[in-house]
């Protein structure tokens, strides 16, 4: 009989410490803050084994299977937002807000020498604003060998250095490449009614550095695509387009981790808007994208939502999965380029394309639409919503 009782104790101690540990890891998973609309209440669609239920002052409390309380959780009421759908490609051209240091001549160049480092962003010289390397080049050139005093930019800091130039081949120089200027290709993912709109689903980022480019100015320009390149597994490939003579179609106004924030000139006439997707109605299973992968029109196409990270504020938020046997048999998966391409569940915008895997293209990650959307409002100069964050 004791035997029993100590084994039953046993298993019972076993138990509860999984359970124990099983609250811990949804605790951790599960965000402390939900957007929902009015008169819904909190539903966490991919979560069936979480319930939600109403406590005091806006609070939500979280139980495993209605016993185990894992966390309260914070609900804001709001208007459910109406975005159009995009899937149409543009082009990116930004000015960098500085010049960004992207490498040097040698590791005893003046620039190193005076403590400059890749990825600063210069901001002057001598006292004279700099916006373009050659602004830069000129002002090293005529320094006549004195000392130059370089303002710079470093982790949101700025500080200044001492540059002495040195001759080479006649001419004074400090011995560093910069950029003043990236452009490329990517995919709207949606517009606003204002026509504010959000693509990308991540940062344009200097090809050198890594960083996010700082920019000064931006443009939104028609393109075409005319080609692409097909993904293998270990060799994504890329869609190649061209910018057209029709030029700006739109200012963009921030660069930032969730994507390429801007106001269109116009919303494409055959857009129909439907609702934003919050993130906790996302669910694994069926979804669809529309991208663009001949010419200017976009097409839809079936994939899977393979994983869903609740917790996530960076790019990475779900595992996709291209289902399409069309857009398979025609690309292999997802190509570069594709990064914007809006995901609609359930007639609602949930997400954008991020990234592809390199090992595996028919899969990659997305990030949610209310954090592009967030990001768009906060980071808009004019618009006519009230910031969720």
């Amino acid at each position: 009989m004791k035997t029993a009782t100590k084994l039953t104790a046993s298993v019972l101690g076993i138990v509860s410490l999984l359970l124990l540990l099983i609250s811990g890891y949804y605790y951790y998973r599960l965000p402390d803050r939900f957007y929902v609309s009015e008169n819904n209440r909190l539903v966490l669609s991919s979560y069936s084994e979480i319930s939600p239920r109403t406590s005091k002052n806006n609070k939500i409390d979280l139980t495993l299977f209605g016993i185990i309380p894992i966390k309260s959780v914070t609900t804001q009421v709001l208007d459910t937002p109406l975005l159009y759908p995009g899937g149409e490609p543009f082009g990116i051209k930004l000015i960098s807000d500085g010049v960004m240091v992207i490498d040097f001549e040698s590791d005893s160049c003046p620039a190193i020498k005076c403590g400059i480092k890749c990825g600063d962003i210069i901001l002057s010289v001598d006292g004279k604003e700099v916006t373009s390397n050659a602004e830069i080049s000129k002002l090293i050139r005529n320094c006549n060998g004195q000392t130059v005093k370089v303002k710079i930019r470093r982790d949101g800091e700025e500080k200044t250095v001492t540059l002495t130039p040195e001759v080479a081949d006649g001419s004074y120089r400090a011995g560093m490449w910069v950029r003043d200027s990236s452009a490329g290709i990517g995919t709207v993912t949606f517009y606003c009614q204002d026509k504010t709109f959000g693509g990308l689903g991540h940062a344009v980022c200097d090809i050198d550095t890594g960083d996010i480019v700082p920019i000064r100015d931006g443009e939104a320009s028609d393109v075409i695509i005319h080609d692409y390149q097909k993904s293998y597994d270990g060799a994504p490939g890329a869609l190649l387009g061209g910018f057209t003579q029709k030029g700006s179609i739109g200012e963009i106004f921030a660069n930032e981790e969730s994507g390429i924030f801007g106001q269109m000139e116009d919303i494409p006439k055959d857009k129909t808007p439907i609702p934003l997707g919050y993130k906790q109605e996302i669910q694994k299973g069926k979804a669809h994208i529309y991208t663009t992968i001949n010419g200017k029109t976009p097409e839809k196409y079936e994939i899977s939502i393979e994983e869903i990270h609740l917790d996530g504020k960076d790019t990475k938020n779900m595992v996709i999965k291209i289902t399409d046997k069309d857009l398979l048999s025609q690309t292999g998966g997802i190509l570069q380029g594709m990064s914007g391409s809006p995901i609609i569940q359930n007639g609602k915008l949930i997400g954008a394309v991020t990234h592809v895997f390199v090992n595996d293209v028919t899969m990659g990650y997305g990030i949610f639409a209310e954090n592009m959307l967030n990001t768009a409002i906060t980071k808009s100069p004019s618009n006519g919503f009230e910031a969720a964050a």
